[in-house]
């Protein structure tokens, strides 16, 4: 691990050179790609400095323990090292952490799909719950959201909804949502007052760019119809909702909601490079058997990852067996304690597999 670091410690130096070089300042695609470069090593970098920097106190309270007569200085000598010693082994974690290779999707807006699975009307009532739950979240983080297809019912829930969120890091926040997420509470429509057990999927793609997949328009089938349901006359008075197949994996994606064709299948094709792609990486996981036991969950959308029980006012997640019993708080957005325990689970795995 110190060979390796030491290495990107003079990488680390070189690059600060190349920050003040006139070869570098005058060209300003060189330029970006070294200040990104130099932005993703300083965490490591400042860890690394501490840790040199306590390890060298560590080493000094300890030659003075071994060889210093005053008895006074060696009581001192071992209140340092008993301090010191602590500091050290976080410090090696810290390291091992960073030292991870990181999740190149991690930067990347997604794409959030939520629809109610079984349970009905109060299904589709928890799907409109959970869809505000993230929007919420989503203003905490100063993100922005984009929707892009949504259906509802009568009773203001939502049957799916298909939502672009952009900002810094989205997908290193909510890829940990995907999967199916029940719940347990009285419904509205229930006039006995008994308890229903419903179901929601939530699906987190990283949003597909061009260089990302590249899809062949004769692979396509591209219908268009007339928009049905709400939307106002207008909508209905032109062949303007779009359905696009992906004819070599049979992927569908149906847009409505907007009253130009143009926009309407510039969305369906941008969820549908979104789902292919992620169908891509799932294949991927699949078949890489090892990383897929350090991830949290298999991330399969019929996995019940999560359960939200309104009558004891508790949410408890089952890939890693945690409950927090502060539902109310959770359901305005409060995801925070969820997620990092999520991603701090997925990264004590992950230096299992590395180690």
């Amino acid at each position: 691990m110190f060979e390796k670091l030491d290495s990107i410690q003079k990488k680390f130096a070189a690059l600060n050179e190349q920050l003040s070089s006139p070869a570098v300042l005058g060209d300003v695609a060189r330029y970006k790609e070294v200040t990104k470069e130099h932005a993703s090593l300083k965490p490591l970098i400042e860890a690394y400095n501490r840790y040199q920097h306590v390890t060298a106190n560590l080493k000094n309270a300890r030659d003075m323990l071994a060889h210093e007569p005053d008895a006074d200085l060696r009581a001192m000598a071992q209140d340092e090292i008993a301090a010191l010693e602590p500091q050290v082994e976080l410090l090696e974690k810290e390291l091992r952490l960073l030292l991870l290779p990181p999740d190149p999707r991690d930067e990347k807006n997604i794409l959030l799909e939520i629809r109610a699975g079984t349970g009905g009307e109060e299904a589709a009532l928890f799907a409109a719950d959970l869809f505000r739950m993230y929007m919420r979240f989503a203003e905490t983080k100063g993100w922005k959201v984009e929707i892009l297809e949504q259906s509802g019912t009568g009773l203001g829930g939502i049957k799916e909804v298909i939502a672009l969120i952009s900002g810094e890091r989205v997908y290193s926040w909510l890829k940990y949502e995907r999967g199916v997420h029940r719940v347990q509470r009285v419904p509205k429509t229930e006039a006995s007052g008994r308890i229903h057990t419903s179901a929601v999927t939530v699906a987190a793609m990283p949003e597909a760019e061009d260089i990302d997949i590249q899809i062949d328009e004769k692979d396509l089938r591209i219908d268009v119809y007339r928009a049905s349901g709400p939307g106002g006359q207008g909508v209905n008075r032109t062949d303007s909702a779009v359905r696009i197949t992906h004819l070599p994996t049979n992927t569908v994606v149906a847009c409505q909601d907007e009253r130009s064709q143009h926009k309407n299948k510039a969305r369906a094709m941008k969820i549908l490079k979104s789902r292919i792609l992620d169908q891509q990486e799932e294949k991927q996981a699949a078949e890489r058997t090892a990383e897929r036991r350090a991830q949290v969950g298999s991330g399969d959308r019929s996995e019940k990852i999560r359960t939200y029980n309104f009558p004891q006012n508790r949410i408890t997640d089952h890939r890693i067996g945690l409950t927090i019993h502060n539902l109310a708080a959770v359901m305005e957005g409060d995801l925070e304690e969820m997620i990092m325990a999520l991603r701090t689970h997925t990264q004590a795995e992950a230096l299992k597999t590395n180690d």
